[in-house]
């Protein structure tokens, strides 16, 4: 008994040992910000953002103002930094790892919604530190989730001091005079450093007007909504339909139907019927019910819009950015209202179903998730049929540019580190215009930079640590933008009869529905597109008075659904979702993301790529412009996946994860080996040298002929 405990110790040992010797410590020394670190993209940015204008748009981009120059936007949530020594080192950190444009989200208001100077001086302390690297500011100043308004606040009564405000901005008066001078307040102080006001600052980027909220999302209720604002936005109601039919009651007869409980003609007050029955029953009342919130959703941001121009503002400026409670039918809508702005904006996570007690901002003992593949679409649910869904999914409205400015994928899904270079070549395939990755809390390599363990960290060696390829992949267009594959004219007075559209964007489109895609060219009513469209090329959505034809190109020439495969019109990108595996085959940047072991040797034009790992994503970019067959100087990428020191986690059920341990600093990698070869008739002659994780010189490795990938290392410059 005592030699079969010994053994059973020695092999859990030994297994034990082999499973840590797979990890690797990733804990970069101090960076010096050498001027020849290899993955320094700082001379991607101006000298000082603004140098060439304020941010405007056209033929769907956006550009310089004064030189015209078109510009995409590598982005992030938040430049951490209590003192502007703290803030200009992020900025530096940003500019490094190609980023040109900072959300700065939050309120510049106190408990009370009065004016916080101190939030104001830190503002302006941000846009100045960015302004120094290149980097553009963009600002998103409310979200319902940061006022919980006290008893008989004068510009919002009927709160309790416990709820939200939702969709209160959208029809209180006095709350919109409250919320204009918070905007005032933010773009007309002074700086106390240039004297400069960011009213005039052409390194702002742009102003949002409201951060996820909307008539349209389930939190419009008389549960989240108290009765005194409800009854506020019930007369405007009413009055619209005594604008229209004459009186509530002549609307009421018309209407036929059933009344809602807070319906109250008498006083001139007409409540709403639940979304669901709105975009699901589509009764006379729903119709007109939804045509009043459209109109006055869509009023509301025009009005806010005139509000920033008139008080000198010469950013963009954009609507807002949720979801609806039916994407398919209320989706195009909420597009619709927003389009007043100058350019369209949206949120969408790649969630790995986090869940237990503050699972929605926070990592804990206990919690459970999944891992899960945005490369072979897995599901939300483990077992389920595969979910044709993403945020990288875009789609351009009204010709105007398309920003998503919060996304990511969580922690702590194992394929995380499939994110950075999967928006970069979607994006960039899609013509995207602003990728904003959420959420930089730290400047320095930390897996709980704060006092808790978070869900979104970007300083971690699968995110930050691949954004030096994917942002010169996104940002000069080493990925080709794609032919429009897809261009839709709906008809406004068609969406406000709620039939929808037939490319619904976040729309959950799983495998049994394929069925219901148009087969060939044309579009039948009950259609909707298949959704992998979006790997193929870009897509439009015009709204017009009088509908036009749709443009739908033969998705048959890409969209390979028995071998699940879809090729983009550039011929520069293969998904394999069946294995997991994304191809580049670009002429600046050629790699592979995904199941490598699966995809066994990939030959790319230039580039020949091997490993074992299940999970890693190499890839070789251009420094010099030149394409890879040619170029005198290449970097040479690999990551596989992360984790924090010391993580662990047991089989749950079905799939799922239960946590044991989240881990601490540092943060480890998993060795990653395989060979790449470049095919170059000079590649024997072509100098690799391994790089640390600052992009510094570390030891040469001899020619590119063949080169075997070190376990814990994320860069090599090759050059000749």
């Amino acid at each position: 008994m005592h030699l079969f405990r010994y053994l059973s110790i020695c092999i859990f040992l030994a297994s034990s040992t082999t499973a840590q010797e797979n990890w690797l410590p990733f804990s970069p020394k101090p960076d010096p910000f050498t001027l020849t670190s290899a993955i320094n993209l700082r001379f991607l940015n101006e000298k000082q953002a603004g140098d060439g204008g304020f941010i405007a748009a056209a033929d769907s981009q956006f550009i310089h103002s004064t030189t015209k120059e078109p510009v995409r936007f590598w982005a992030v949530n938040g430049c951490p930094g209590d003192t502007p020594a703290e803030l200009r080192r992020s900025a530096r950190v940003l500019s490094k790892y190609g980023v040109n444009l900072v959300r700065i989200h939050g309120g510049y208001f106190d408990a009370d919604g009065n004016i916080d100077p101190a939030k104001i001086k830190h503002a302006i302390d941000t846009v100045e530190a960015l302004k120094a690297e290149g980097i553009y500011s963009h600002f998103s100043i409310y979200f319902p989730l940061w006022l919980n308004p006290k008893p008989n606040t004068p510009w919002l009564p009927g709160y309790n001091g416990s709820q939200h405000p939702f969709a209160a901005l959208t029809f209180n008066h006095e709350f919109q005079e409250k919320y204009h001078s918070w905007w005032n307040a933010l773009l007309t102080t002074p700086s106390a450093a240039s004297g400069r006001k960011l009213i005039d600052e052409p390194a702002v980027f742009g102003a949002e007007i409201v951060n996820e909220d909307s008539y349209l999302f389930w939190t419009f209720t008389p549960a989240n909504v108290p009765d005194a604002e409800m009854q506020i936005l019930e007369t405007q109601f009413g009055e619209w339909l005594k604008q229209k039919h004459g009186s509530i009651e002549s609307a009421m007869k018309k209407w036929n139907g059933p009344k809602v409980a807070r319906d109250n003609p008498a006083k001139g007050r007409v409540s709403f019927r639940g979304h669901w029955e709105m975009a699901n029953q589509r009764t006379a009342r729903d119709k007109e019910t939804v045509a009043f919130l459209v109109e006055s959703q869509r009023n509301f941001y025009q009005q806010q819009v005139e509000y920033l121009h008139t008080l000198g503002f010469k950013g963009m400026v954009t609507a807002s950015n949720w979801a609806t409670a039916d994407p398919r039918v209320l989706g195009p809508l909420e597009k619709y209202t927003y389009t007043h702005g100058d350019f369209l904006d949206r949120h969408g996570y790649f969630g790995c179903q986090n869940k237990g007690d503050s699972a929605e901002w926070s990592i804990r003992d206990g919690h459970t998730y999944i891992d899960r593949s945005a490369l072979k679409f897995d599901p939300e649910q483990p077992g389920k049929p595969r979910e044709f869904v993403h945020t990288a999914m875009d789609i351009h409205y009204d010709h105007k540019p398309s920003m998503v400015s919060e996304t990511t994928f969580n922690r702590p899904n194992r394929f995380r580190s499939e994110a950075p270079l999967y928006y970069a070549c979607y994006g960039a395939l899609q013509g995207s215009d602003a990728i904003v990755h959420f959420a930089m809390d730290s400047s320095r390599w930390s897996v709980k930079p704060g006092y808790f363990m978070q869900p979104w960290t970007l300083m971690s060696p699968s995110m930050i640590g691949q954004f030096p390829a994917a942002a010169l992949i996104y940002r000069k267009g080493l990925v080709a933008t794609g032919e429009t594959v897809v261009d839709l004219n709906l008809k406004v007075a068609d969406l406000l009869d709620l039939q929808g559209t037939p490319m619904p964007q976040d729309a959950a489109f799983d495998e049994l529905r394929l069925k219901d895609v148009p087969q060939g060219t044309a579009i039948k009513p009950g259609n909707v597109i298949d959704p992998l469209v979006h790997y193929v090329g870009r897509t439009g959505v015009n709204f017009t008075d009088n509908g036009g034809p749709a443009k739908l190109i033969d998705l048959s020439k890409f969209i390979d659904h028995a071998h699940q495969i879809v090729h983009s019109t550039t011929g520069q990108l293969k998904l394999d979702y069946g294995k997991g595996v994304l191809t580049i085959n670009a002429p600046m940047a050629q790699g592979i993301s995904g199941n490598l072991h699966d995809a066994g040797a990939v030959e790319l034009a230039d580039v020949s790529i091997q490993s074992d790992s299940t999970l890693a994503h190499i890839v070789a970019v251009s420094l010099d412009g030149a394409p890879l067959a040619t170029s005198k100087k290449i970097l040479l990428q690999a990551m596989s996946e992360e984790k924090a020191t010391g993580f662990e986690s047991q089989p749950a059920s079905n799939g799922v994860q239960k946590i044991v341990h989240i881990g601490q600093d540092p943060w480890s990698i998993k060795a990653l080996g395989g060979i790449v070869k470049f095919k170059r008739t000079d590649s024997g002659i072509l100098k690799v040298v391994s790089l640390d994780a600052n992009g510094d010189k570390q030891d040469e490795l001899g020619a590119a002929s063949e080169i075997k990938l070190l376990a814990g290392t994320l860069y090599y410059l090759i050059s000749r």
